[in-house]
């Protein structure tokens, strides 16, 4: 392994660490704004995978790319679902009687 994919794995995990203990201690009721947030950085992310896969540098790189942009798609549908579904649960079902 080179010295640059040992660096980037290496910031990629404590990056997933970092964020993995930074969610762990969100309060329940800040969720919804933070799936927001979440649904945001993921449109950033995958805009840079698509710039990934499109350069088309080697084959590993788009093959990265690749599955980067179906990863972070999957996750920005994920929270749409997820706080479409959270925002339903406090709609008020009063105006459903009659």
């Amino acid at each position: 392994m080179s010295g640059d994919l040992l660096d980037n794995l290496f910031i990629f995990m404590l990056a997933g660490f970092i964020g993995f203990e930074v969610i762990k201690r969100v309060s329940p009721l800040l969720h919804t704004p933070l799936m927001s947030l979440t649904n945001a950085l993921d449109a950033i992310a995958v805009v840079g995978a698509i710039v990934l896969a499109g350069e088309h540098k080697t084959n590993m790189a788009a093959i990265l790319g690749t599955i980067a942009v179906v990863a972070a798609t999957s996750n920005i549908v994920g929270g749409f679902l997820i706080t479409d579904r959270m925002l339903k649960m406090f709609k008020s079902s009063r105006g459903a009687k009659s």
